[in-house]
């Protein structure tokens, strides 16, 4: 049997293999961080399959997906000693130019709204906002509380809540319309605009030692925050910003914490993987196989979340009406999760 050219026998080899693997970004994708590779894993969530890989740069941590979809922003954590988001094009599967975050060192915390990426710098006790319309950081404030760590921000970007590590506390910030004590508007004349104009009222609420995995409620009235000092959730009550309820869940080392779609369950890693009944304030559950110890997301229909199990080196994909582990996708070292959702 004849081979062919040697050459052409190359060229099948390097070519086909690298034509095999490229598969296009599934308009639904779950995004996965690896703190070991320093990758960010695109995963078709129908198959489990990974459809790429991209560098990120050193220590990521979380990730979040732009509106539409479109793009990623991955921080550069490094315990404060960097100071970078990545940024990596979902659809061409590239990373781009890194935003530099300058004096804000530690960005951990992410979250998308309103157009503008919003993070935490834990070494500068302080979070911001990137505008990707103009390349340019448009706002930040200061906490004066110890490791800025996780962000919230609701629709409008009229409201902020962070948790702060080593302060134990949760910090809200609530928008106003003008200069604080300053007088309103004239007839005929606009208010000013909202962030990054006007002024900030901020609440410190004391909540447990090691405040670090937090929600809101889907309804908007609650905040439970995973205290992993004490093996504790705090809730707060959003209205009145002040703590109603401190549930012994055992759930020591706690790092995340989210609310189901539907807001009938609480998910918390803590070694294990906790379920709780947001309505009784209980644990339902506990899956001693799902060694959870990084993100948890919710995917956006409900039907699944997935959960970063570090030590085993992957992420748990958990059917949420049977609250059992159904499948896994494999990551060395995952931690921060996102949903990317085109049109």
């Amino acid at each position: 049997m004849r081979l062919g050219h040697p050459l052409g026998i190359l060229f099948l080899a390097v070519i086909l293999p690298v034509s095999f693997r490229a598969q296009p970004t599934p308009r639904a994708a779950l995004l996965a961080l690896s703190k070991h590779d320093h990758t960010l894993s695109i995963v078709d969530p129908a198959s489990l399959t990974i459809v790429a890989r991209i560098p990120v740069g050193d220590d990521p941590h979380e990730v979040v997906a732009s509106t539409g979809g479109r793009f990623a922003y991955v921080s550069n954590y490094g315990f404060g000693a960097f100071h970078t988001l990545a940024v990596v094009d979902l659809v061409v599967q590239k990373q781009l130019p890194f935003i530099d975050l300058g004096a804000l060192r530690g960005p951990h915390g992410l979250a998308f709204a309103d157009g503008k990426v919003w993070f935490t710098a834990e070494a500068a006790k302080a979070i911001g906002s990137y505008d990707p319309a103009t390349g340019k950081i448009d706002w930040m404030m200061g906490t004066g509380q110890n490791r800025t760590h996780m962000i919230y921000v609701f629709p409008g970007a009229q409201r902020i809540l962070t948790t702060n590590v080593n302060s134990g506390t949760v910090t809200i910030l609530d928008h106003t319309q003008g200069a604080a004590g300053a007088p309103a508007a004239p007839p005929g004349r606009s208010p000013m605009p909202g962030p990054p104009g006007g002024d900030w009222n901020e609440t410190v609420i004391a909540v447990g030692h090691g405040s670090e995995g937090f929600d809101v409620s889907p309804d908007g009235k609650e905040a439970w925050v995973a205290n992993a000092g004490e093996g504790t959730i705090s809730v707060i009550d959003l209205a009145h910003k002040s703590v109603v309820a401190t549930i012994d869940a055992d759930v020591p080392g706690a790092n995340r914490l989210k609310f189901t779609p539907d807001g009938r369950r609480v998910l918390v890693t803590a070694g294990t993987l906790v379920v709780l009944d947001p309505a009784t304030r209980t644990v339902v559950k506990r899956l001693s196989s799902v060694r959870g110890t990084g993100g948890i997301l919710m995917q956006p229909d409900g039907a699944r979340a997935y959960v970063a199990c570090s030590a085993d080196g992957y992420v748990a994909v958990i059917d949420l009406n049977t609250l059992e582990m159904i499948g896994h996708v494999g990551i060395a070292g995952p931690d921060g999760l996102a949903w990317a959702g085109r049109p």
